[in-house]
């Protein structure tokens, strides 16, 4: 289900389609900062025009946050639609395709936004990467992953997270087990707590099958490395390939440690037993935190995957999120300006503090010295690993993305039926690579 909440004058009924859903009407009007299409964007002004955002944000606190943010925007009038993040997913070709399309969507940046960009769907946002604009300080590795095949900038990205296996300290000491330090040691732990009837490890694959692929993507960085990985899904390998094999074989050894319920689990329900003291472990983004009760929060921690290959570089996942403009749209100005907003180090940083996550800023100008003791390690985790990759679909593409899904909701499964499975995931994806 969506839901709409409009921050504006009354009549944008053109957008009605993309919401949705109910309609939640807020006091206050809305103006876009002033900027040109050869500058930053910025700075306060007359209205740039009506400008639709459509997120795909659901949990309450960072929905809240985005909210908030909105509604504190100086100028022009924002509709901002929130829907659910599958049906998002699925909609998000059509809402681009539109020719009265969003002006501003909620995504992440990588392949994915390079491939709407190669269709001529996204709007160049280059002004803001140049000068004095909201970007124009962000990292190298942020550019490039925000820069087209032609070497434009066609992402914002306001915000990353970084992947590990996250635990709770008071459930660990309960049971007497500490993080492992090496891939013998996550086993020895695993055999330990099932040994004490806990489920060594929880994950949600019900609607959120994607979730099946943190896995894949980890033993793929430990076995074979984080470029044999990308090449991987960018077609130059076969999914039955020996060097997969060895990658499943590592998956098939971790089966049985999973909570058994794992298949009826939505990612966000996967916290449930772990919140309960029933399972143990959970591999999975930083956003995890707030599925968690908050008087729970500051009693997470977590620890990296650890190494099975020695000779590989050590490579950590670090999907960026942001936002990208519909070059479709009727106000390409007014785009730019409301993500100059939203890239701001202010706008970060209240966003960050509000959502109560865990995300890092893209900013360099965002004072962290006060984020949590969790979100200081990521930081550092991140700092100090040798390789950066995004996701399975971030590093690929949403099509590829529906074979994995496929393949390895199946393998958990049917683990003795790797063979055949890996061959039919290796035509899926050739199906994907000829489109």
């Amino acid at each position: 289900m969506s839901q709409r909440t409009t921050i504006s004058r009354p009549g944008l009924t053109r957008r009605e389609l993309l919401a949705g859903g109910v309609t939640l009407g807020a006091a206050g009007l809305l103006a876009a900062c002033v900027g040109t299409t050869s500058g930053g964007g910025g700075g306060g002004g007359a209205s740039t025009g009506a400008v639709t955002l459509q997120n795909s944000i659901q949990e309450a606190d960072p929905k809240a946050a985005l909210e908030a943010l909105v509604k504190a925007y100086p100028g022009g009038d924002v509709t901002m639609n929130s829907v659910a993040t599958e049906q998002f997913r699925a909609q998000l070709t059509n809402y681009l395709r539109s020719g009265d399309a969003p002006e501003v969507l909620s995504w992440y940046a990588g392949s994915v936004a390079r491939s709407y960009a190669e269709e001529g769907l996204l709007l160049d946002v280059s002004p803001l990467w140049e000068g004095d604009g909201a970007c124009a300080g962000f990292s190298d590795a942020l550019r490039g992953l925000s820069t087209d095949a032609e070497g434009k900038q066609i992402f914002v990205p306001t915000s990353y997270y970084w992947w590990s296996v996250f635990y709770k300290k008071s459930a660990f000491e309960k049971w007497g087990v500490e993080p492992p330090t090496s891939w013998d040691e996550f086993h020895a732990l695993c055999e330990n707590l099932s040994g004490q009837g806990i489920a060594p490890m929880t994950n949600g694959l019900s609607s959120t099958p994607w979730m099946a692929s943190g896995w894949f993507d980890y033993l793929n960085l430990r076995v074979n490395g984080a470029q044999y990985h990308r090449e991987l899904l960018a077609g130059e390998h076969a999914f039955n390939d020996p060097e997969v094999v060895d990658v499943m074989e590592e998956y098939k050894r971790l089966i049985p440690y999973f909570d058994k319920n794992m298949v009826s689990y939505t990612s966000q329900d996967a916290a449930t037993p772990m919140a309960q003291d029933e399972s143990a472990m959970y591999l999975t983004g930083a956003f995890v935190t707030s599925y968690f009760p908050e008087d729970q929060r500051d009693d997470l921690d977590f620890f990296s995957v650890p190494v099975i290959n020695d000779s590989v570089p050590t490579a950590e996942e670090a999907p960026t999120d942001g936002f990208f403009a519909a070059a479709n749209s009727d106000n390409h100005q007014g785009a730019l300006d409301l993500l100059s907003y939203l890239a701001s180090a202010e706008s970060q940083q209240q966003y960050i503090e509000e959502s109560k996550s865990s995300n890092l800023p893209t900013s360099p100008d965002v004072d962290t010295s006060s984020f949590s003791p969790l979100v200081q390690k990521g930081i550092e985790l991140l700092s100090n690993t040798e390789e950066i990759t995004q996701f399975f679909n971030r590093d690929s593409s949403d099509a590829l993305q529906a074979t994995a899904d496929t393949a390895l909701t199946r393998f958990l499964a049917e683990p003795e039926n790797m063979k055949s499975i890996l061959d039919e995931w290796q035509t899926a994806a050739e199906g994907v690579f000829a489109s």
